[in-house]
């Protein structure tokens, strides 16, 4: 203490600021060091809820004294303590997602409750269901579910149902393919309920995946897609992954067209009936003269001749069924009207002796197979005027720009935000521990004027000037050492003194540390000469 109030006073009054300033910063630095020590890491415990469950989640903490930060929407807790807390928070149904499933109707006795509200009951624990198995998704923050359903009233007509589903992402929009994909999921949960009435909307009120027909869902882009997708792995299983080119044209048919066609074969008939008609006829005619006699009523009427006839008649009737057949066609939009289909492949390089590259298509039997192999990959039609060109070219090699992504060694080491400040706030400490505060304290801010032997050139070589011999005489007799010679050599007290001896016993007392530095030196310099 003596030392560093030596040192405090030999310094002037900005000297004196700076290091009581710097003084000031080390504590306050160390004070927030230590208060950051202190502080727990905190860690994201939930995000994304409602007011509601966001409310319940705070209490839950307060009770049990678990420090906690809220940062907008988001809990953070120690990050010690999340899983923990995770785990304790779910047993109390914690967070409560605002669904709520089955569980409803747990609460409904048999006392006072109508089939009315049973029926409510039971189709909000449906939705409630639906929108839980939703949000199971990675890619769904919150989801709604509301589903019409149709009347149970026997005296009115039965009415499809229908729902619509309401969608928050957590992060990227949601797709085409996973709309579709929750469509048939509410679909196949509601008895009834079709995929195309089920409506599939985002938080910006857009409709995700527009409906699609059963005679349009197959477009022709789809199939194109997938015939490209088949050549091409037919192709590069080839020539190697990287050197084939392939594009698929696809002219669908988009007219919806419906052919009745009826045919009578008469050669083909068949008899399913026979009528037989049989009919018989007799008649008898008899003539005579007109006479007196004949006209009496006893008279003779004889004497005129008689005939009889007889007439048979036969009828057969057959009923023929002559053959016929019915066609039906009906053509739904989406059908293949043609296909065209261009594969570029590459061939190879060649070096000949005077180093010089050059190009060497594939050779014609091999472009031949592929074209088989093409051909009965697409379903190849000639009458429907297909087209298949396979060509063999130079596909010339284009390097990516900018530099390769590599894994370096920060990507190893896992440093968290929290640490990294900690660990530069400390470093920072150290400096201006070091800087401001222990080197001033150690360098004295100014030595004073050692002295020379008499006779003594300033020029000369400072070793020789600790001669180890006492020099008697006054304090005159010495000259101040020069700046640049100033080894911290303590300086003996210019005051005039009876003594030599006891100004030199009065310097060991107090500069006792420079003694032994002198002393020390003096030694090793008998060493060495040794």
């Amino acid at each position: 203490m003596q030392q560093i109030g030596t040192v405090w006073a030999s310094l002037d009054r900005r000297k004196q600021i700076i290091v009581a300033g710097a003084v000031a910063l080390v504590f306050l630095g160390m004070l927030a060091m230590s208060r950051i020590v202190t502080t727990p890491s905190m860690t994201l415990l939930y995000a994304g809820l409602e007011s509601g469950a966001a409310g319940d989640i705070v209490r839950s903490l307060d009770q049990r004294g678990v420090p906690y930060e809220i940062r907008g929407g988001s809990i953070y807790v120690p990050g010690a303590q999340r899983d923990e807390l995770r785990m304790t928070l779910a047993s109390e149904g914690l967070p409560a997602n605002g669904n709520r499933g089955y569980e409803l109707l747990d609460s409904l006795s048999g006392f006072g409750t109508t089939s009315q509200m049973f029926d409510a009951a039971y189709w909000r624990a449906k939705e409630g269901e639906l929108a839980r198995t939703i949000v199971g998704s990675p890619y769904v923050s919150q989801a709604r579910v509301h589903i019409a359903n149709g009347s149970a009233n026997p005296f009115q007509r039965s009415v499809a149902p229908t729902a619509s589903v309401y969608l928050v992402p957590s992060g990227a929009q949601i797709t085409g393919e996973q709309a579709k994909a929750i469509r048939f999921l509410v679909a196949s949960a509601v008895s009834g309920l079709a995929p195309e009435n089920v409506t599939v909307i985002d938080s910006n009120g857009a409709v995700i995946g527009a409906q699609e027909t059963a005679a349009a869902a197959d477009t022709a882009d789809d199939k194109a897609r997938q015939l490209r997708e088949k050549v091409l792995r037919l192709v590069e299983a080839r020539v190697g992954a990287g050197n084939a080119v392939v594009e698929v044209s696809v002219d669908t048919v988009t007219k919806t067209e419906s052919i009745r066609e009826r045919r009578f074969d008469p050669k083909g008939r068949v008899a399913i009936s026979t009528d037989v008609e049989e009919r018989s006829d007799s008649v008898r005619n008899q003539s005579a003269d007109v006479t007196v006699a004949s006209n009496l009523p006893d008279g003779d009427g004889s004497g005129g001749d008689e005939s009889n006839s007889n007439a048979t008649q036969t009828r057969e009737r057959v009923n023929y069924e002559v053959s016929e057949t019915e066609l039906e066609v009906h053509r739904a939009p989406g059908a293949i009207k043609r296909l065209t289909v261009a594969v570029l492949v590459n061939g190879a390089r060649t070096v000949d002796a005077d180093g010089v590259e050059s190009f060497v298509p594939m050779p014609q039997p091999e472009l031949d197979a592929l074209e088989e192999l093409v051909a009965s990959a697409v379903g190849f039609d000639a009458e429907r005027g297909d087209v298949i060109t396979l060509k063999s070219l130079d596909l010339p090699v284009v390097e990516p720009q900018g530099t390769l992504v590599s894994a370096s060694i920060w990507q190893k080491i896992h440093l968290d935000a929290m640490s990294l400040i900690q660990m530069l706030v400390l470093a920072l400490v150290s400096i201006v521990l070091g800087l401001f505060v222990i080197r001033p304290i150690l360098t004295k801010s100014a030595a004073a004027p050692a002295l020379l032997p008499a006779g003594a050139s300033p020029d000369a070589d400072p070793a020789s000037y600790l001669t180890g011999e006492i020099a008697t005489g006054d304090a005159q007799d010495f000259t101040p050492l020069p700046e640049s010679a100033h080894l911290n050599v303590p300086a003996i007290a210019s005051a005039p003194a009876e003594d030599a001896v006891d100004r030199l016993r009065a310097m060991i007392g107090d500069k006792q540390e420079e003694t032994v530095e002198i002393l020390r030196s003096w030694l090793e310099e008998g060493e060495e000469r040794v």
